[in-house]
């Protein structure tokens, strides 16, 4: 036998993307059980849209218990925190990455009831046991929770709706000093703001939903209104990849975000 036969194979630590890659798959995965439809489209995101795997690389969902995620869609956050939590588990996770998300409870809020229906068929038998509730955010009753997740949604309502929502949000962060997570469109950014509420406008109508009017505000004018909501912002361009302008919102209560 040969000196390098006799060796055990060394441990080869998977990379980011390998991470990446099979953490799409396993999130996506639960989605076959509610239609060909809703699995291409959890593929579809994941693989588009650069704020989930920015979300787990910047460990902005480590160390949240209680998740809620406002316009949930078909509950695809929830799907990734499994697929997460799950991985970290096993030890399938970069180094360089922050730990992975360990949550123990999610709430989903969701207006189409079509989509609702989509998470709840995909993802009701996951160890988290989601929750997912047909509801319009502007009369929602937020539950108390450690982490807010809004993507995409607030420009759906007016300016005043979008400071009550927001209000709401800041009461259900009140008692643990929560993390709002808040993308938007920067409408000072003319072009790219032009061109995703175009794509906006096209996948709405491709998916069977009414055009609604949009309400847009500039980077800094998100930022007063939370502000002055009490949080702390920092803003994180959030369209690598994208033609979109879209910017995350890392809003903290209770002192300067982290």
């Amino acid at each position: 036998m040969r000196r390098d036969d006799a060796l055990p194979a060394a441990a080869v630590a998977p990379t980011a993307d390998a991470v990446w890659a099979a953490l799409r798959d396993a999130a996506s995965a639960p989605y076959r059980a509610a239609g060909r439809w809703a699995w291409h489209w959890a593929r579809g995101k994941l693989a588009g849209d650069p704020v989930f795997r920015a979300l787990l690389e910047r460990g902005e969902l480590t160390a949240r218990a209680r998740v809620l995620d406002i316009g949930c869609g078909q509950g695809l956050v929830a799907s990734l925190l499994q697929a997460s939590a799950d991985a970290g588990q096993c030890g399938d996770w970069p180094a360089a990455w922050p730990a992975a998300p360990s949550a123990r409870a999610y709430t989903g809020f969701e207006l189409m009831a079509r989509d609702v229906a989509r998470a709840r068929t995909a993802l009701q038998a996951l160890p988290l046991q989601p929750r997912f509730i047909h509801a319009d955010m502007r009369h929602a009753a937020f539950p108390a929770c450690d982490l807010v997740v809004v993507l995409d949604v607030l420009h759906y309502v007016d300016h005043a709706a979008q400071q009550a929502v927001l209000a709401g949000v800041r009461d259900a962060l009140q008692a643990s000093q929560g993390r709002l997570l808040l993308r938007i469109g920067d409408a000072g950014s003319r072009r790219g703001f032009a061109v995703s509420q175009w794509v906006d406008r096209a996948v709405t109508m491709a998916r069977g939903h009414r055009v609604a009017p949009t309400f847009g505000r500039p980077l800094a004018a998100w930022a007063a209104l939370l502000e002055a909501l009490g949080f702390a912002v920092r803003a994180v361009p959030m369209s690598r990849g994208t033609p979109f302008a879209n910017v995350l919102l890392v809003a903290d209560l209770g002192g300067r975000a982290r």
